[in-house]
Order: structure tokens, then C-alpha cells, then sequence
């Protein structure tokens, strides 16, 4: 099995009314939480611009897109195996992605995409490592 099968989409309940949209980012019932508790953060991306492009040691993260589009590529360092999904803010949808799991993510829409995301161990700059996913000159 390839470490990158770890990488897996969750679906999400997505509530849709004349006020707007509610879905849940992380219900605390996901697997692979740990016992403590990490950090919650929020992301923008503008149009055509890439945010990531490193992996986490130690860190997993589960990522949810609430506005627009975003192309996910992530990789193994170790063995160089790649994969691309598209999370669509539509597909009320979260991404599990475990530690040492390079990623990175493109906005693809036509508006600046927002995601919520949860890493499961506080911000440590050791633990955060460079690696080129997406190339940023590629735009």
C-alpha cells in the first residue's frame, strides 16, 4: 500500500438556505485525531496562486475549501509518487492529510478560494519542511 492511500476525502453535510451555507469543517470524530488539541486557521488564495509546497514531519492536517476551487497535489518524498484532486468549496468535503505528505494547493476558480484548515500539533518551523509540489513559476 502507498503511504499517499492514507490521503483520503471526507464528506461533509453541506446545509444550503436563503441566509447562505453551513457545513461542518471537523466534528471531532475524524480519524487519526490525536488527544491534544492543535490549531484552527484560515487560508485565502487568490486567483491563479499557489499556497503550500512543503510537509509536516510530524503534523497532519484535514483541510476544507468553504469558498471556490482548489487543486490539491501531494506526494511521498520518499518514493516521488504524486496525486492531484480538486476540492470544490460544492463538494462539502474535507481532506485528511497525514504527516510527512508534501502538498500543495492551486486556486483554479475565478474568485478568491477560503479554506478552514486543522493541524494537529501548535506551528513548530522544524516541523515544516520546503518541498516543490506545485511549481509557482507555472502559473
Amino acid at each position: 500500500m502507498s503511504r499517499l492511500d492514507q490521503v483520503h476525502r471526507i464528506p461533509r453535510r453541506r446545509i444550503e438556505d436563503a441566509r447562505g451555507v453551513f457545513v461542518k469543517a471537523l466534528t471531532g470524530m475524524e480519524e487519526n485525531l490525536p488527544p491534544q488539541v492543535g490549531e484552527v486557521y484560515i487560508v485565502t488564495t487568490l486567483t491563479g496562486q499557489v499556497r503550500g509546497n512543503h510537509y509536516h514531519p510530524v503534523t497532519s492536517e484535514w483541510f476544507t475549501v468553504v469558498i471556490g476551487q482548489l487543486v490539491t497535489r501531494y506526494l511521498d518524498p520518499q518514493t516521488g509518487e504524486a496525486r492531484e484532486i480538486t476540492l470544490d468549496a460544492h463538494a462539502a468535503e474535507s481532506l485528511y492529510m497525514p504527516a510527512g505528505i508534501a502538498h500543495a494547493f492551486k486556486n483554479i476558480g475565478q474568485e478568491t478560494a477560503v479554506m478552514i484548515a486543522y493541524a494537529d500539533h501548535t506551528y513548530d518551523p522544524a516541523d515544516t519542511i520546503a518541498y516543490t509540489v506545485i511549481d509557482e513559476t507555472s502559473r
